[in-house]
């Protein structure tokens, strides 16, 4: 079996026609670290080319799925340099561009493989994890696991730009404006979810539903998802993609980009989320040019400080 860091790949040692990609930084809720996109990927390619293998249930290990993006270096200003987080004036659109447009690719490797795909929810599939939920063919849901991307609030914009695809542009539009996040009852009542069920019985509903797809031939199955990617494909999914992808980077380098960088920063990136979900007004524009300036002077003072 291949080995990585961030995550793990092996066939069922039940049901060896089913494969378990499972997210493997459970002391990060499954927070996706620089190498997971591509682990994930190569993963995939991995139980694609097995031919034993008819489908991949992708799960979290620990308490959830995955809790987005491992932000809290990035956004406290700990990694330094990246493309994602840039401090040159002008920054440069199309570094960002590269680097997030990779990890699209990297977790639409999930909806690209011929082999269908299941994304077993628990606890949280938020922010940069429902991404890589909504990459998978299927979503099966604990009722009480919460699922979202509470950054469209600021810093962010979904790169796979799945949501409108799952639940139609009216609910697509209700979650992007707000940034909230719904539970499996209601994801399955919206059609987002194929089954949300109780937490203990999470296991169980999702290996039945891949038990059930195992038994169909390598062949069909790849011909039928051919046949409804088209479908998205044909709707502009990659153009749209595209148009997501970009602006992300826009959301993380305007000025309330800025500003949340720069309060978490100084603040701690907890302090920041905890801003950004209440439904407190974001500052922007010169609101936010001025708190920037501030935060900037206490940064400044804390690093001369210590």
């Amino acid at each position: 079996m291949p080995a990585f860091d961030t995550v793990t790949i092996a066939q069922d040692p039940a049901q060896p026609r089913i494969a378990r990609l499972v997210l493997n930084r459970p002391e990060r809720l499954n927070a996706i670290a620089e190498s997971t996109p591509g682990e994930i990927r190569r993963a995939v390619e991995w139980a694609q080319a097995e031919d034993e293998v008819h489908v991949i249930v992708v799960e979290g290990a620990g308490r959830a799925f995955c809790a987005g993006y491992d932000l809290t270096d990035y956004a406290e200003g700990q990694a330094g340099e990246h493309p994602c987080r840039q401090e040159k004036t002008p920054w440069d659109p199309m570094l960002d561009y590269a680097a997030m447009k990779k990890n699209t690719e990297d977790f639409m490797a999930l909806w690209r493989c011929p082999k269908p795909t299941i994304a077993k929810v628990h606890g949280y599939a938020v922010a940069g994890g429902s991404d890589i939920a909504l990459s998978c063919d299927l979503l099966v849901m604990a009722e009480d696991a919460r699922i979202g991307y509470m950054p469209t609030r600021v810093w962010g914009c979904p790169t796979t730009a799945m949501w409108t695809y799952r639940l139609g542009a009216m609910r697509a539009k209700q979650l992007m404006f707000t940034g909230d996040t719904i539970d499996g009852r209601q994801a399955a009542e919206w059609g987002l979810a194929n089954a949300a069920v109780p937490a203990e019985s999470l296991e169980a509903e999702t290996m039945r539903l891949a038990a059930r797809i195992a038994g169909v031939p390598r062949s069909h199955l790849a011909m039928h998802k051919l046949v409804v990617n088209q479908v998205w494909l044909s709707m502009g999914l990659e153009q749209t993609q595209m148009f997501a992808t970009v602006f992300d980077g826009i959301t993380r380098h305007n000025p309330e980009g800025l500003w949340f960088r720069r309060h978490a920063e100084v603040e701690g990136f907890k302090s920041a989320v905890q801003w950004r979900d209440s439904g407190r007004p974001i500052p922007e524009g010169d609101e936010a040019r001025a708190l920037i300036a501030e935060l900037e002077a206490r940064l400044a003072a804390q690093r001369r400080a210590g």
